[in-house]
């Protein structure tokens, strides 16, 4: 699959994708601010699902499980501008101010066709053809894009002025709504408050059972629900429940099973 990125720093980049799709599951380790240019993306979360088209503008909240699933539509590439707020800038600009962030928001975040963000994130699109960019103009644009979001959306600070790190949660209860997320243990065990040593030894104790074995079960017990009840296809089962490509799936499936995901198509 053709995947092109520029970056105009670290933090800043536009990205595109030329073929059929790009699926990936990702834990955004900061906040990010998408605005597209062309394409389309189908973010899956635990409990809800989202499609965004051209001159959709999004954020994502940190610390967030997905499935992203990215395709080029009408004949044009999967085109966005990517911004990330970083927790170290979002405490450099908030270090003067009296906010108190309340309870944090942790959907995402929806700012379609806003002509001050959308203003802000197409002005970037000159500097990625520039060799080099002052540092100083990509920080300005990022302190513009948070002003504005405050100045459009007074629940923002409850996101972006929030820096806790996750605590130690209920180990059964969320994974029980997340296992369809194909991410690093790692990862898991940081986004339920443990070590990884910890993890393991807890999902043990909860499950009777490894982390990969009972992962694997929950997602193709998933994946039949979706045949039966919501008559998807095999192809779009398949990453929506955590697998990395149709052939391994199609495997794991008639192995849990007896039969086919064909079997249960009509």
């Amino acid at each position: 699959m053709e995947f092109k990125a520029k970056y105009i720093t670290d933090d800043i980049k536009l990205s595109w994708y030329e073929d059929k799709f790009f699926k990936s599951d990702i834990m955004f380790d900061h906040h990010m601010l998408v605005w597209f240019i062309s394409g389309e993306t189908k973010i899956v979360q635990a409990d809800a699902s989202y499609i965004f088209k051209k001159g959709d503008i999004f954020l994502i909240p940190r610390n967030q499980l997905a499935t992203i699933i990215n395709y080029p539509k009408d004949g044009s590439p999967h085109k966005t501008v990517v911004m990330h707020l970083s927790t170290n800038r979002l405490r450099e600009f908030y270090a003067n101010l009296n906010v108190k962030p309340k309870v944090s928001e942790q959907r995402i975040l929806h700012y379609n066709n806003h002509p001050l963000l959308e203003s802000c994130l197409s002005s970037l699109i000159p500097y990625f053809d520039m060799k080099e960019l002052p540092k100083e103009i990509a920080s300005l644009k990022i302190t513009e894009a948070i002003s504005i979001l405050r100045t459009i959306d007074k629940r923002i600070d409850n996101v972006l002025a929030n820096f806790e790190e996750p605590g130690k949660i209920d180990l059964v209860t969320y994974m029980e709504k997340n296992f369809m997320f194909n991410l690093p243990l790692e990862k898991f065990s940081y986004l339920t408050g443990r070590s990884l040593t910890t993890f393991k030894r807890d999902f043990s104790k909860a499950f009777n059972t490894t982390p990969q074995r009972w992962l694997t079960q929950k997602r193709l017990e998933l994946a039949h629900y979706q045949f039966v009840e919501k008559k998807k296809k095999p192809i779009e089962v398949c990453y929506e429940v955590g697998f990395e490509n149709l052939s391994h799936f199609s495997h794991a499936f008639k192995k849990q099973f007896g039969y086919a995901p064909s079997a249960l198509v009509g």
